[in-house]
């Protein structure tokens, strides 16, 4: 498990290395690098999701690795709890950044290998802390910087624990 320790609390993460093992190296090897302290929450909503790891305090990009290939026709599906990789319009263009889906956001995933249908990449899943990002789901937002759904209080990840189980990756 990685636990991300956020200013709000822990949120415990498993990663799916069977379905989705891009993805998951993706994260991992950030998490490894210590990428995402420091890093925000940016982009809430309510009854949609929550999207962090690609902002620092001030709201600023940090600088990522090159982009992985999208993973989203593995067969998982953007379920309550779950965590995708977040892109741009390019389907092949996912980094640092994640997003953890608050309901059930089926039109998220992959339908097929076009622009429309490519979808987003589900590969881990909370598994301890649900409550934590409910309670980051339902904080107010507002636009700040050119970004919309910024929540008004700094949701900071501050510290990352990285289990012995992913030794092996």
């Amino acid at each position: 498990m990685i636990v991300l320790t956020t200013t709000m609390g822990k949120i415990g993460i498993k990663l799916d290395f069977e379905n989705a093992p891009i993805s998951s190296q993706n994260f991992l090897q950030y998490a490894r690098e210590e990428f995402y302290i420091g890093t925000v929450f940016h982009r809430v909503i309510d009854d949609f999701m929550i999207q962090g790891g690609g902002l620092d305090t001030d709201l600023i990009e940090k600088p990522s690795r090159d982009p992985i290939i999208n993973e989203a026709d593995n067969g998982r599906s953007n379920a309550i709890g779950t965590i995708a990789m977040a892109r741009t319009s390019d389907p092949n263009s996912a980094s640092s950044q994640f997003f953890i889906n608050v309901a059930d956001n089926d039109f998220l995933n992959h339908t097929d290998k076009t622009q429309q249908g490519w979808g987003y990449a589900v590969f881990a899943d909370v598994v301890e802390g649900m409550e934590v990002v409910n309670h980051i789901k339902s904080v107010a937002t507002g636009s700040e910087r050119y970004h919309r759904d910024v929540p008004s209080e700094l949701i900071e990840i501050t510290e990352i624990h990285i289990s012995n189980a992913y030794d092996q990756y």
